[in-house]
């Protein structure tokens, strides 16, 4: 029997069960994000598409275990779990800002470990993984890390006007920006999944022009799908994020090609 801390009812929330689904969406947080981040994008899927919400340890129900401060490390942990469920049915991956990341590694995973290629991978708000911003935000003290949160307007402000939350988070969200900054992915490396690049037009951290350097990190299809918004664009545009996931996993498969933004 797998343990609590690398189970599947650990690792995984299903918000809106779908046992009968043909695709399992697996969705992995930006940094400091938690899985209810995605609780209304899996709302909006069809029942074709069933949400597997990772919940990193940290933070939540979670909170007493140790964070993961690493990329490939949090993908390594989340491939050990979905191995099961990857030979049930297809799985795609859809990774916001860190969790683009996470998802480029896992992709990997499943890639050159398992034998099985996602149906795609979906990068939201994040620059190619080929590009390293060089950012060194987990050294800072407790209040330019705040700054810096409410400067992308992910987190609640409830969280961090309140004291005692917020010594409760800053350690999951402090190794998780480790965990991200110091993130470089390997020279060359691509899938051979299609990938579908998501991002706002207003984003300060990611340029769209970075955001379509993807397209050089796989041999299969490629999309750039560009929303009004800043970095958590998705908070404002879920009906069309869902739509666009709709259109790429429940259409009929092509191979191969590249598709331009």
């Amino acid at each position: 029997m797998a343990s609590p801390a690398t189970g599947e009812s650990r690792w995984f929330r299903r918000f809106h069960p779908s046992p009968e689904a043909e695709i399992s969406l697996v969705c992995l947080p930006h940094a400091g994000g938690t899985a209810s981040f995605y609780f209304p994008l899996a709302e909006l899927l069809p029942p074709a598409v069933e949400a597997l919400v990772v919940q990193y340890p940290g933070r939540q129900d979670r909170l007493r275990e140790p964070c993961i401060e690493s990329v490939p490390e949090m993908a390594r942990a989340v491939f050990d779990v979905l191995k099961p469920l990857a030979a049930k049915r297809p799985v795609a991956l859809f990774g916001h800002s860190m969790g683009a990341s996470v998802g480029f590694e896992l992709a990997m995973l499943l890639e050159h470990e398992l034998g099985t290629t996602p149906r795609a991978l979906f990068v939201s708000a994040r620059s190619a993984s080929s590009l390293h911003r060089g950012r060194d935000i987990h050294r800072l003290d407790d209040a330019g890390l705040v700054a810096e949160l409410r400067l992308l307007s992910g987190t609640d402000a409830q969280i961090l006007d309140e004291h005692e939350l917020l010594q409760l988070v800053l350690p999951s969200i402090r190794g998780d920006y480790k965990a991200f900054e110091t993130y470089t992915a390997e020279p060359g490396a691509a899938l051979r999944c299609d990938v579908v690049a998501l991002t706002g037009d207003a984003d300060d951290h990611v340029p769209v022009e970075e955001a379509a350097g993807w397209r050089e990190r796989t041999t299969g299809g490629f999309d750039l799908r560009v929303f009004p918004g800043g970095h958590f664009y998705l908070a404002d545009h879920g009906a069309a994020v869902a739509a666009a996931i709709t259109d790429t996993l429940c259409a009929a498969p092509t191979r191969g090609g590249r598709t331009n933004g």
